[in-house]
């Protein structure tokens, strides 16, 4: 049985719409900027399109439905990432003090209602996540003159379309992707045909580096077929071992416990880039090893994410909880589901959390 069916994309090259000149002259190799239209921020979302939404209902039999978000607090601490904290949940504040359980006639003794109002100090991609196509760029010479820019998917540049605290003065130290925001994945809505591949049950909770060829094997035996705008889902145990850690994980896990995908490995790239997927999730840390295997010389720290989110416009979602619906499918000798999974529509983060949800 074919595990994937694919699809050759011919090169486009960058064209002027309604006068502007185009961002760039010059593509990465591999990647397909330019191919959904010089303006593109959506990538190989563009897949999800009426009739995949239709296929993936295909896939709903009972009608039961597979929360696929950690808890929110969940990883716990900062051991994982010392630049990411759990959110902070306060009271909004009223002129005669903290808005929760406050009694209205405080304020009008006639009023019998007692109100909480609460906001959330939250890092975006601390927990269950997608990340968005301005999360990772790369160096790039997108001009043909010699010269790297910082560039992001189908060439928007970092200080004019992605923008840091530097070029944005007077705004108290905010952040603003332009272009390639998250709201853009919120946009898309989202929902299409998920596809979960059971890397626990072949290679158990040790730290596997998954490459190419061990993943066709994977879908050969399992017999799963993957064709053009699926939503590949990873089931490791990651996120299992992580709840078991009570809110304190160890530092190592990312690099010591469960399957990872290869980043480095060419098959494995080629893989992804003739999949056609539209996106790829895992219920781990990164998708793939973090960092990626040691090389020499000039390299991505993570060339997965350079590949995907960079070069092809393809949305991660990272730390997602699949034990459940793993088990469930398992045993139920299915494999695809109907997942729904918008983001965040806050213009101009490059993260978002996100609560998923299978339905089968």
């Amino acid at each position: 049985m074919s595990t994937y069916r694919p699809v050759h994309t011919p090169h486009i090259p960058p064209v002027v719409d309604d006068g502007k000149a185009p961002r760039w002259t010059r593509r990465p190799p591999q990647s397909n900027w330019g191919d959904f239209g010089p303006e593109d921020q959506y990538g190989r979302l563009n897949y999800l399109d009426a009739e995949k939404v239709k296929q993936a209902a295909q896939e709903i039999q009972t009608g039961q439905r597979f929360c696929l978000s950690l808890p929110l607090n969940l990883p716990g601490g900062n051991a994982l990432n010392p630049r990411r904290h759990p959110p902070v949940i306060k009271p909004s504040m009223r002129p005669l003090g903290p808005g929760m359980n406050f009694a209205l006639s405080q304020e009008n003794p006639n009023y019998t209602d007692v109100v909480s109002d609460d906001y959330a100090q939250i890092y975006l991609q601390y927990s269950t996540q997608w990340d968005a196509l301005s999360h990772v760029g790369s160096h790039f010479d997108i001009n043909s003159d010699g010269i790297d820019e910082l560039v992001y998917y189908n060439g928007f540049q970092a200080g004019i379309d992605i923008l840091a605290p530097k070029d944005l003065p007077g705004m108290d130290g905010q952040s603003r992707a332009k272009a390639l925001g998250v709201e853009r994945l919120a946009e898309q809505a989202i929902q299409g045909r998920g596809v979960l591949v059971n890397l626990r049950k072949h290679f158990g909770d040790g730290h596997t580096l998954v490459t190419g060829k061990m993943l066709k094997q994977v879908l050969e035996r399992d017999g799963i077929e993957i064709s053009k705008g699926d939503i590949v889902a990873l089931y490791t145990g990651f996120s299992e071992l992580l709840i078991a850690c009570n809110g304190q994980p160890r530092a190592d896990m990312a690099e010591t416990v469960c399957a990872v995908l290869d980043g480095r490995d060419p098959e494995l790239q080629q893989w992804i880039i003739d999949s056609h997927i539209a996106c790829l999730v895992a219920d781990n840390y990164g998708i793939e090893a973090v960092p990626g295997r040691p090389m020499d010389g000039s390299c991505a720290f993570l060339p997965l994410h350079e590949l995907c989110l960079f070069k092809l416009g393809m949305p991660f979602g990272e730390l997602w909880y699949l034990h459940e619906l793993a088990r469930w499918l398992e045993n139920k000798g299915r494999y695809r589901f109907m997942l729904t999974a918008p983001a965040l529509r806050l213009p101009g983060a490059v993260g978002s959390p996100v609560t998923p949800v299978a339905t089968v």
